[in-house]
C-alpha cells in the first residue's frame, strides 16, 4: 500500500491543505495487501472520508452494521441503551471459520477463568480474544473516529498478515463506549468547522473552546470511566455484562489529552500499581509496550510511556481487567479537539490524531498474537493463584446488611453480582464482630471464589501505599459507600449454613402497610434509602405532611411502636381527597419498600401526641441547582441523577450567568456545589442574598461554601496549619510536583459523627457516618454549639490516603455547618454527598438538607 511521505510528527502546513486524508494515510505499508470491495468504505457510508468531520454516533453505529451485513467476518450485537436511547454496539471479528464456532471458542477461552477446568485447555491451540474500546470520554473522539478505519481494514484486507490475525484471534471492537457524549462533542466541532477550505487552527477560536457541561460525560454529566468497577449507568451495565460474557484476555482504552502532549500508552507509574494486581501483568504490559512503540517509531510519533498515568483505581477502564486476569492499556493521544489546532509541535490535525490510534490498535492485534500463549496462561494462572491465596486468606466471608434500610443492603448485592462475584443471602441469624445481622436482611459473600481478587479490592480497608501520589481515589471500601454494618468472617465464624438463596437481581421491594387503611393518621420512618421518593409523591399529589422532631411511641397492629425523629406523618382530617391519600400510601409501600403504619389514635403511648407542635409542617421542596460555566458539571449531574432517577423529583439547573435576573421566588431551595464563583456579578450576588434572606435554604458544598463565606451568607471558619518557625528548607526542584501532590486528598474515607436529633441527620440510626471527601477544604466547628450536625472524629482516617500534615486539619473539623441569614438558613458541606452516584450512604445527608433545611430552628444555627 503505498504510504504517504512524513517529515516530522506533525505538518505545519497551509490550514487549507488538512481538509481530508485518503483512508490509505490511517494505514501501515503491507506488501501484497488488497481490500474487498464487496465491504463498504466509510466513505461510502458516511459521506465523507475517515477524519474529514467528526462521525456522530448514529453514522458510526449505521456504519458498523453496514460492514457487519456485508462481511462474514463481523458480527455485531447491540449490549445497551444510552439514556438518550442511543444503542451502544460491540463488533466480534474473527475469521469466518471461527466465526462458524464462535460460541464454542467463546465457551473455552472463559473457561480459562475457571481453575476447576482450565487445567485441561491447550493455550497453543485457543485463540486469544481481546477488546479494544474507544472514547469513553465523547469530547476525545479520535478513538471512535479510529474505529471506522480499522474496522473496515479488518472486514476489508485480504493478504497473509490479515489472514494470520483472523485466524489466530477474536477481536471485539466497542466502537463508542458514550454515544451521548460523543453527539455532543460531535455536534460542537462539526458546527464551528469551517468549510470553505480554510480550517481556523487558532486555539482561541470557539471551535476549540467547548462550553459547559462539554462533552466528555453521559447523558447526566458523568464520567463513565470511573463507572467500570460502580456500573451505576445503563451504559457501564451493559458493558461489565459483555466484557464477563467474553473474557476478553486485553482490553484497549483509547482517549485523548491536551493539545500540546504527544501520545501515552502503559505500563505508566509502576510505583502506583495496586497491590492486588500481580507483578506478571506489568511485565506483560511492558512487553506489549514494545510493539507499540515499534509501530509508532514507524511513523515517527513522538509518545511516552513511564510516568502520568497509573493502574491503582479499578473503576477505569484500564484497570477492572488487571484485577480479573487481564491486561488493561491505556492510550492517550493529544487533542486537536476540533478539525485543526495550532500546537508547541505545530498544527495538530484531527486525521493525525485518528491516525495514531488507529496505529495503536494494529500494534494492539500485533502484540495480542505475538504474545497469545504468554497472554492466555497469564490469564489461566490468574486464577489459579487466586484461588490458592482465597483458600489461605484468613477472611472466609464477608457479611454486610442493615435490617432498617433494604434498598441500601440490595443496591451493594446488585453491584458486586454485576462482576459475578457470588452473593447469598443470610440463612440464619448472625453476631459477629460486634454486628447483629438479620436472616433475610443481609448478605453472605463468601471469598473462596474465581472473583476473589476482585471482592477483596472493593470490600478491603487499605490504609497503606508504596506512592503519595494517585491519578485518581484511593479508596473505595463498598459497605463504607453504601454505610452499612459488616463483618468480616473467620474460618470459625463462617460455615456453608450460612448460605440462603444465591442473589437473583431482581429488586422486590418489601414495604407493607401495617393496620390497613387509617382513619386518623398514616406514618412511616425515614430510614429506608427511599424514603424521600416516598414523601414527595405524597407532596406532589398535594398531600398535607409533617416531620417529628421528637420521638414518640403509638400502639399499633404490630403492637407498641417506638418511632425515631425524622419520622413523616400523614394527618388524614386535615386531607381534602383522603381516597387519594390511600392510593399513594399503597403505592410507596410497593414502589418504594416503605413500611407504612396506621395511627388510630392521636395520644401517644410514650412521647409527643401527634397534635404536638413538634410535628413540623412540611413545604414540597421545589429545588434548583446553579449550573453553567465555573461549576463542577459532575457534581451538578450527581445531584441530576440522583433526584430524577431515585427520587423523581425535577431539578431545574440554572446557568449561573442567568442568575441575576432569575425568579429565585420560584424555588425553596438552592444547590451551589463545587468550583468557581468569583465571577458573580453584583446583581447576582444581591439576588441570592434576597432571596436567602426571605427564607430560602441554600445547600453549599465544597468550593460552593467557600463563596458563601466571602460574601458574608455562611459564618464559618477555616482551620488552618500552624505556622511552621524553623528554618527555610530546600529541596530538589524536581521533587515539586511530587511533593504538592502528595499533600492533595485526591479521594478518599473518612470517620464522622452525626447528631442522631438534628434534621441533617433524620433516618441515619447510628452516629457513625462513613463519608468521602475529595478537596482540601476544612473549617471549624461552628460557634453555636447546635450548628455542627456532622464532624470528623479525632481519628478521622477511614481508609485511604491523607498526609500527615492534612489528617491534622481534618480531625475534630465539621463536615457541616448551618448558618442563619436573616429568615433563611445556608447549609455548608465541606464534601460531596453524591459522589459518583455509589456513595448511597451520604446521599440522606442531600436528601434531609432539601426536605428538611426549613425546618432547622434559626436558634440552633450560627
Amino acid at each position: 500500500m503505498k504510504r504517504l511521505l512524513l517529515f516530522s510528527i506533525f505538518l505545519l502546513l497551509s490550514p487549507s491543505l488538512f481538509s481530508q486524508e485518503s483512508l490509505d494515510y490511517y494505514y501501515p505499508e503491507v506488501d501484497g495487501v488488497t481490500f474487498d470491495e464487496s465491504i463498504p468504505t466509510p466513505e461510502e457510508v458516511l459521506g465523507f472520508q475517515v477524519g474529514e468531520w467528526h462521525v456522530r454516533p448514529d453514522l458510526l453505529v449505521n456504519y458498523m452494521y453496514a460492514v457487519a451485513e456485508a462481511s462474514d467476518r463481523v458480527t455485531i450485537q447491540e449490549y445497551a441503551r444510552t439514556y438518550e436511547q442511543r444503542p451502544n454496539v460491540i463488533l466480534t471479528i474473527t475469521s469466518p471459520e471461527n466465526q462458524a464456532n464462535i460460541d464454542q471458542i467463546r465457551k473455552e477461552h472463559v473457561q480459562l477463568t475457571d481453575p476447576a477446568t482450565s487445567g485441561d485447555l491447550d493455550p497453543a491451540s485457543m485463540p486469544i480474544i481481546f477488546q479494544m474500546s474507544y472514547s469513553v470520554h465523547g469530547n476525545e473522539p479520535s478513538g471512535s473516529n479510529a474505529s471506522l478505519a480499522v474496522v473496515y481494514y479488518l472486514a476489508a484486507a485480504q493478504g497473509p498478515e490479515i489472514d494470520e490475525w483472523l485466524q489466530n484471534a477474536v477481536i471485539l471492537i466497542d466502537p463508542s463506549i458514550n454515544p451521548d457524549g460523543l453527539g455532543r462533542f460531535a455536534h460542537w466541532a462539526n458546527m464551528h468547522k469551517s468549510t470553505g477550505g480554510n480550517l481556523v487552527t487558532d486555539p482561541n477560536s470557539r471551535e476549540y473552546n467547548e462550553v459547559w457541561p462539554r462533552g466528555r460525560t453521559n447523558h447526566y454529566w458523568f464520567d463513565l470511566n470511573r463507572d467500570w468497577m460502580l456500573v451505576q449507568h445503563p451504559e457501564s451495565k451493559g458493558r461489565i455484562e459483555m466484557f464477563h460474557k467474553w473474557k476478553p484476555t486485553v482490553l484497549t482504552d483509547h482517549h485523548e489529552m491536551g493539545t500540546n502532549s504527544t501520545f501515552f500508552f502503559q505500563p505508566g507509574v509502576q510505583s502506583r500499581t495496586h497491590p492486588l494486581t500481580p507483578s506478571s501483568n506489568q511485565t506483560l504490559t511492558a512487553e506489549i509496550a514494545e510493539y507499540h512503540a515499534d509501530e509508532l517509531d514507524n511513523i515517527q510519533s513522538l509518545y511516552y510511556s513511564k510516568e502520568g498515568f497509573d493502574d491503582y483505581y479499578y473503576g477505569k477502564g484500564s484497570t477492572y481487567p488487571d484485577v480479573q486476569g487481564a491486561i488493561g492499556i491505556l492510550f492517550e493521544q493529544a487533542s486537536s479537539r476540533g478539525h485543526a489546532q495550532e500546537s508547541i509541535h505545530g498544527v495538530l490535525t484531527f486525521p493525525f490524531t485518528v491516525r495514531n490510534h488507529v496505529t495503536a490498535s494494529f500494534s494492539t492485534i500485533k502484540a495480542a498474537i505475538g504474545l497469545r500463549e504468554e497472554l492466555l496462561e497469564h490469564q489461566r494462572t490468574f486464577y489459579k493463584n487466586a484461588k490458592q491465596e482465597a483458600e489461605k486468606a484468613s477472611i472466609k466471608a464477608y457479611v454486610f446488611g442493615e435490617t432498617d434500610d433494604q434498598a441500601r443492603t440490595f443496591h451493594l448485592a446488585e453491584m458486586l453480582s454485576r462482576h459475578q462475584i457470588e452473593v447469598y443471602q443470610l440463612n440464619k441469624d448472625l453476631k459477629a464482630n460486634g454486628e447483629t445481622f438479620k436472616a433475610g436482611k443481609a448478605y453472605v459473600v463468601p471469598t473462596n471464589q474465581p472473583q476473589y481478587k476482585l471482592l477483596t479490592a472493593m470490600m478491603e480497608v487499605r490504609n497503606t501505599f508504596t506512592d503519595s501520589l494517585f491519578y485518581d481515589v484511593s479508596a473505595w471500601t463498598m459497605p463504607y459507600a453504601f454505610n452499612l454494618p459488616y463483618a468480616e468472617l473467620s474460618g470459625r465464624q463462617f460455615n456453608s449454613n450460612l448460605l440462603g438463596d444465591a442473589f437473583n437481581g431482581s429488586w422486590n421491594p418489601a414495604g407493607k402497610l401495617v393496620g390497613g387503611m387509617a382513619r386518623y393518621a398514616y406514618a412511616f420512618e425515614w430510614d429506608e434509602y427511599y424514603a424521600p421518593r416516598a414523601l414527595y409523591r405524597l407532596q406532589d399529589a398535594g398531600i398535607k405532611t409533617k416531620v417529628a422532631s421528637k420521638t414518640f411511641s403509638s400502639v399499633t397492629a404490630d403492637g407498641n411502636k417506638a418511632f425515631d425523629y425524622g419520622t413523616i406523618l400523614i394527618p388524614m382530617g386535615i386531607q381534602s381527597d383522603q381516597e387519594k391519600v390511600h392510593r399513594i400510601i399503597k403505592t410507596i409501600t410497593e414502589e418504594d419498600g416503605i413500611t407504612v403504619y396506621n395511627l388510630s389514635t392521636c395520644f401517644s403511648s410514650a412521647g409527643i401526641d401527634l397534635g404536638s407542635s413538634s410535628f413540623e409542617n412540611l413545604e414540597k421542596p421545589s429545588v434548583a441547582i446553579i449550573g453553567g460555566s465555573g461549576t463542577n458539571s459532575s457534581e451538578v449531574g450527581e445531584a441530576w441523577h440522583l433526584m430524577d432517577t431515585r427520587y423523581h423529583m425535577p431539578l431545574s439547573i440554572i446557568d449561573k450567568s442567568d442568575l441575576s435576573g432569575a425568579d429565585l421566588d420560584r424555588y425553596n431551595v438552592l444547590v451551589m456545589p463545587g468550583y468557581y464563583y468569583g465571577d458573580m456579578s453584583e446583581s447576582t450576588v444581591n439576588n441570592i442574598k434576597s432571596w436567602v434572606r426571605n427564607g430560602g435554604v441554600l445547600v453549599a458544598y465544597k468550593q460552593g461554601l467557600n463563596w458563601a463565606k466571602q460574601q458574608g451568607l455562611a459564618d464559618i471558619e477555616y482551620v488552618s496549619a500552624e505556622s511552621d518557625e524553623d528554618e527555610a528548607v530546600t529541596r530538589p526542584y524536581v521533587m515539586q510536583r511530587n511533593d504538592r501532590g502528595a499533600q492533595v486528598i485526591g479521594g478518599a474515607i473518612f470517620n464522622t459523627k452525626l447528631d442522631l436529633t438534628h434534621p441533617m441527620a433524620y433516618g441515619f440510626n447510628d452516629d457513625d457516618l462513613t463519608v468521602f471527601r475529595n478537596s482540601n477544604t476544612f473549617i471549624k466547628m461552628g460557634e453555636n454549639p447546635y450548628s455542627t450536625p456532622v464532624y470528623y472524629t479525632d481519628e478521622p482516617l477511614a481508609s485511604g490516603y491523607i498526609s500527615d500534615e492534612n489528617i491534622e486539619l481534618l480531625a475534630n473539623s465539621a463536615a457541616v455547618v448551618i448558618s442563619r441569614y436573616g429568615g433563611g438558613k445556608v447549609i455548608t458541606m465541606t464534601d460531596n454527598p453524591n459522589f459518583r452516584a455509589f456513595w448511597y450512604g451520604t446521599n440522606k445527608l442531600f436528601a434531609n438538607a432539601i426536605f428538611f433545611g426549613q425546618t432547622i430552628s434559626g436558634s440552633t444555627a450560627n
